[in-house]
């Protein structure tokens, strides 16, 4: 869909620091047109909801930041020391990330969780404005229900990215639209912004319409509302509150994307070249004109590719697996065959020069060819939720719920698509019922760590079990796991409570002096 940017919320922060000069400026500023003058027309309420499909938590798994920083979601999993990022000495959140040194470098981390900070609460401002005064507008009764739906779903899914990164919050409701409120507000207990992401979750699935996201004009819908609540759900280990809304999603038309061969016209590879699939549940959208996908292409290549294309001129491995980590994949896995997820050399077919990764990997799943070779622009959408996904997290929270035999078959469906010796679901089913519940679960993580480490949910999945895996160094495919904290991590570094959250930045503590800093930062 094409988005017109018209961003009426500003963030707290931004607020914030125009309030040193009301009494200079006599005039309103333009930001506070939000409730009586801009809000009166249905496609004037459309174009401030489009707004936030651009804004925010979306924005920290699909926006590439540049050509040496990858997206926000990555920077969290660098604290498993699995992933590392080539230009981490000036991207030094990376290094003191991997290294869980975030605590004595808390200014220079804070840099780029300003970023995070204030582009979250202005998103969240903007859905607060439109959830208030969407009702009010002459439109009718579907579309209000659609757009404040996709409100209450954006609010949700940035207080769910920021309540995992940084524990406590400001919570906030209402929109601020006047220097007149209050702005210092203290950080709500994890638990109660849990509360506030449950509801306006349930309130999105019970309002939005049904469909399959690529069918449905890309816009978010029930089921992208009930796969992010059946997450919120997992990551608070509420497995049962979670069934009922994985189930919606398993019913909702979204299939596993089948291989029709094991080399280019695999699962993976169509994952990677095409836009349109019914695996996809949700994406951030990209195109070549409006929103181009900037520097993602670029990092599929460590920085010897500069040599071999002309189309881009900085190449960076900015999220990129250690070896140690794709020891997680045993050798008969499709996931770990060249060009499938990673790869290791390419040749450019025009010019016949060849980039060598040697021993280190890069990331095939990145790679846009056409991108590369032709336009120089990224037009790739860049999944945040798939159906294999649901599919994971229906495995775990059936287990937890109801046992093995409910949730087996959902397991067995992912390890299937990955074989190469030709295991069925029902073989790899019947495998599974004779684990218990605990080595069930265990087997989900590890499916987990294999599918899923492209989009960033890795150092969630530490958060939420209190587990670290430990991946063997020389047996492939052996994982083991054990307690968070006090576990050494990928590079060797041990992790400490403090290591758990961000620091909340300290531009914002700054300015509202009823933040606290998390324990262990400046």
């Amino acid at each position: 869909m094409n988005f017109k940017y018209i961003i009426l919320g500003l963030s707290l922060s931004t607020m914030l620091s125009m309030s040193s000069c009301k009494d200079f400026l006599d005039e309103n500023p333009r930001t506070d047109v939000g409730e009586g003058d801009y809000y009166t027309t249905q496609a004037q309420a459309q174009e401030n909801v489009n707004t936030l499909y651009r804004l925010g938590a979306p924005t920290f798994y699909g926006n590439a930041n540049g050509a040496y920083q990858g997206p926000f979601a990555s920077i969290p999993v660098m604290l498993t020391g699995y992933f590392e990022n080539s230009y981490e000495g000036q991207e030094q959140i990376n290094q003191y990330s991997r290294l869980l040194t975030r605590q004595q470098n808390t200014r220079i981390v804070s840099n780029r969780v300003n970023e995070i900070w204030r582009t979250a609460f202005q998103a969240i401002n903007i859905a607060n404005s439109a959830i208030k005064n969407i009702p009010n507008i002459a439109m009718p009764d579907d579309a209000k229900a659609r757009l404040t739906g996709e409100a209450k779903f954006f609010r949700a899914f940035n207080y769910f990215f920021m309540v995992k990164m940084f524990g406590g919050l400001p919570l906030s409701t209402d929109q601020y639209a006047s220097l007149d409120q209050n702005f210092f507000l203290p950080r709500s207990a994890p638990e109660e912004v849990y509360k506030v992401i449950e509801a306006d979750l349930i309130a999105a699935v019970e309002t939005l319409p049904d469909g399959v996201f690529n069918n449905s004009g890309r816009r978010v819908n029930k089921n992208v509302a009930a796969i992010a609540l059946a997450n919120v759900y997992l990551q608070q280990n509420k497995f049962a509150e979670a069934v009922p809304y994985i189930d919606i999603v398993l019913q909702s038309g979204h299939t596993l994307t089948p291989n029709t061969d094991l080399e280019e016209n695999s699962a993976f590879n169509k994952l990677r070249t095409s836009d349109l699939l019914d695996e996809t549940i949700y994406a951030m959208e990209f195109d070549a004109v409006i929103n181009p996908g900037g520097s993602w292409p670029t990092y599929g290549f460590t920085a010897a590719a500069n040599a071999i294309f002309d189309k881009y001129t900085i190449f960076e491995r900015v999220y990129g697996p250690t070896n140690r980590f794709l020891n997680v994949y045993e050798d008969d896995d499709l996931r770990i065959k060249p060009n499938q997820y990673y790869h290791w050399s390419y040749t450019n077919p025009q010019n016949g020069r060849t980039w060598n990764g040697g021993t280190v990997a890069g990331v095939w799943a990145f790679v846009e060819e056409d991108a590369l070779l032709n336009t120089g622009r990224s037009t790739k959408d860049r999944n945040i939720y798939r159906y294999a996904e649901a599919l994971l997290i229906a495995a775990e929270v059936k287990a937890r719920a109801t046992g093995v035999a409910a949730a087996a078959g959902h397991l067995a469906e992912v390890r299937a698509r990955a074989s190469t010796t030709g295991e069925t679901v029902a073989e790899i089913t019947a495998q599974l019922q004779g684990l218990s519940v605990d080595q069930f679960v265990q087997e989900v993580w590890k499916e987990r760590l294999r599918e899923l480490p492209l989009e960033f949910k890795m150092w969630d999945d530490c958060l939420r079990t209190g587990m670290f895996p430990n991946i063997s160094a020389t047996v492939k495919g052996q994982v083991t796991f054990q307690t968070l904290v006090g576990a050494a991590n990928g590079s060797g570094a041990i992790f400490k409570a403090t290591d758990l959250v961000y620091p909340i930045s300290m531009d914002e503590l700054q300015r509202n002096p009823e933040l606290t800093q998390n324990e262990g930062y400046q």
